[in-house]
Formats: C-alpha cells, structure tokens, sequence
C-alpha cells in the first residue's frame, strides 16, 4: 500500500500532468473552433456572414479554450466548458453544415439558400451517407467534410478534457483527504 507522503507525491504528479494536459486540449479546442470561421482556409465567408450558428458561438475558443484554461483556477468552470463544447458540438453534427444549397424545388424565388440542409432531413442521415456530402452543399466546397472533421474534433477534445476534469476532481479530493492524514 502507498503511504499518505507516497500519495502526495503521487497526486501532485498527476496534478501536473493533468494540468498539461488540459492545457493542451484548450489550445487545440480553439485551434479547431477558428478553422471552423474558415471554410477551405477562406475569409469571405467569415466577412460575408456565412458561417453556421454552432461555429459562431464559438464554444471551441471560450468552452474548450478559455474556460479549460481557467481549469487551474476552478475545475467546475472547466467542466462547464467542456460540457457546453460537447453539447455544441453535437448539435452541430446533428444539424449538418451551413451553406448553400438547391432549393428550386420548393417554388422558391431564388433556386437556392444559406441554410442547414440536413437539418429537417428525416429519411437519409448525412453524417452515413456520403453520396450527400458533394451533391447537397454546393458552396463553400466540401462544406460537409470541413464541418464534420472540425466538429468532430471538438466533440472527441471535450470529452477528453470531461474526463480529465473528472480525474482532477477525484485526485484533488486524493490529495486533500491525503494531507489532512499526514503526520
């Protein structure tokens, strides 16, 4: 069995590592969330205003980025983060991407839109169907991959950070019931 100084050594150890370890995953959650502002590494849509609602809240940047920074202040916030990140991302992925797209079949005035073409789609899901990913967004190219890599990296990055704050908690708790029994 470890003695309660093996502990402390041990929990202060783990505390550095997890301490690096969210700060890892904040800079790459905000890394991945500005990528998101530009479709294919383009501007104009950031500066035309078409970018998707999930990409704008920018959950990326203050929940997995800010917020997981903050961490070593107060593990709850980062928590918060992380769980806004992760319900974000996933509604993004259930949403599908924002952009252009045919709508000439629904007596339209123009023959397409901005909007989220998968969103109401019930019959075929999008994320398994690939034969959609090119034919349905026709601008900014690739919108669907682009969408998909980017918030699938939020979504894996804040339930990695959910899990280390977990374990941050638990070793906290280790290591202040650990030096109430040290001698």
């Amino acid at each position: 069995t470890l003695s309660p100084p093996c502990m402390m050594a041990c929990s202060r150890t783990c505390s550095c590592i997890l301490g690096l370890s969210l700060g890892t995953t904040a800079l790459f959650a905000a890394g991945a969330n500005v990528v998101l502002l530009f479709p294919n590494w383009d501007v104009t849509y950031l500066l035309r205003g078409l970018i998707g609602k999930h990409a704008k809240l920018g959950t990326g940047l203050w929940g997995g980025g800010l917020m997981m920074l903050t961490a070593l202040l107060s593990s709850g916030l980062a928590l918060l983060g992380a769980l806004i990140c992760f319900i974000t991302s996933g509604a993004a992925l259930k949403d599908g991407p924002f952009c252009v797209f045919d709508v000439s079949s629904s007596n339209q005035t123009q023959p397409w839109k901005y909007g989220y073409p998968f969103k109401d789609l019930h019959t075929r899901n999008y994320l398994y169907d690939h034969s959609l990913w090119n034919s349905v967004c026709l601008e900014p190219s690739k919108a669907v991959v682009w969408h998909v890599s980017f918030f699938s990296t939020l979504l894996c990055i804040s339930v990695l950070q959910i899990l280390l704050v977990v374990i941050h908690f638990v070793n906290s708790f280790l290591g202040l019931f650990c030096s109430l029994c040290e001698e």
